[in-house]
């Protein structure tokens, strides 16, 4: 295999690419193979922070379920460096638009490119209980879909931080027949009568108060402890992170943003083009819910509907000619 080598520090950027993708995972190598393989002079700018890097391994993408997410991006990276696609190691801080893009990076330089597609995810904020950011991507969960196999019949807690828990409380019952919801800073009071008839049918156990710490024994998840001073046996607690999408470049260039329970997302159409003439996006920079096997699916749409574009805008401009 071809190994791939970081654009270094010192080389210049300053010449036109044809696409810029600003984010180098899942969304953002996918993209960039199609378009390496499409002939396109293409960058890849990436800061270097998955969202899935607490994780040991990924679940669910076929033939790669159990690798570890940097393994994945290792050999992600190795793939675009066969079809010419140059990475930088690097933040995008800025971006305007006239004829082209003009991206400006942390490191100095300032990139330019044709077209732009945009793959910078999202960041997860976690409920603030001591020991939930150490224990997170290990046996402090989010997404049974993710997780639910490894931790399948063991002892759930479900941390609440919002009536949107009792759905998470319902969701992961199906993976095990011992489920407690911990309403923390959930008041019973806001939970509805089909919550409450739900959880019981589910044999969720609800408990009232809120979650002081976790209890851990041999770097093992044991239980969580409440402001009360009770102590309750668990051998997983799943939370609800706080999704915080990565949306500086889409507001810098106008682009139009929806709200939804889970933060504002650029609007797209279904190849991921944003309401910005030439910028497109994919991964968690489009929706809360993108898995990495959606994240790489939405990369190669994107990228896919760039090559049509550019192909069509050249012949175009060669007519008028």
């Amino acid at each position: 295999m071809t190994q791939n080598k970081d654009v270094p520090r010192n080389k210049d950027l300053t010449g036109a690419y044809d696409v810029v993708v600003v984010g180098g995972g899942a969304a953002g190598l996918s993209a960039a193979l199609v378009l390496g393989r499409s002939r396109l002079r293409t960058l890849v700018v990436d800061a270097g922070e998955p969202r899935n890097a607490p994780s040991a391994h990924m679940q669910g993408y076929l033939t790669r379920d159990g690798m570890s997410p940097a393994e994945f991006l290792a050999l992600g990276r190795e793939e675009i460096a066969r079809y010419g696609v140059e990475l930088v190691r690097d933040r995008a801080v800025d971006v305007s638009r006239d004829a082209n893009f003009a991206v400006g990076l942390a490191g100095g330089e300032t990139v330019h490119a044709r077209r732009l597609i945009v793959t910078t995810g999202l960041r997860d904020e976690l409920p603030d209980v001591p020991g939930v950011a150490e224990r997170y991507g290990r046996d402090v969960l989010h997404c049974p879909f993710c997780h639910g196999w490894e931790v399948r019949d063991e002892r759930f807690g479900v941390l609440a931080t919002s009536p949107l828990s009792v759905h998470q409380a319902l969701m992961v019952s199906g993976w095990s027949d011992d489920v407690t919801l911990f309403l923390h800073t959930v008041a019973e009071r806001e939970l509805s009568d089909d919550d409450l008839r739900r959880l019981a049918a589910a044999g969720v156990k609800v408990v009232p108060g809120e979650v002081a710490a976790l209890r851990v024994e041999d770097d093992r998840l044991t239980g969580v402890r409440l402001a009360d001073g009770t102590a309750h046996d668990r051998t997983v607690l799943f939370v609800a992170p706080k999704a915080v999408p990565q949306t500086g470049l889409m507001e810098q260039l106008g682009a139009e943003l929806q709200e939804t329970p889970f933060g504002a997302y650029p609007v797209v159409d279904p190849t991921g083009r944003t309401s910005v003439p030439g910028v497109w996006t994919a991964g968690n920079a489009m929706g809360f819910a993108e898995q990495v096997v959606h994240a790489a699916s939405g990369g190669y749409r994107a990228a896919a509907a760039i090559v049509g574009d550019l192909i069509m805008s050249d012949l175009d401009t060669a007519i008028a000619e």
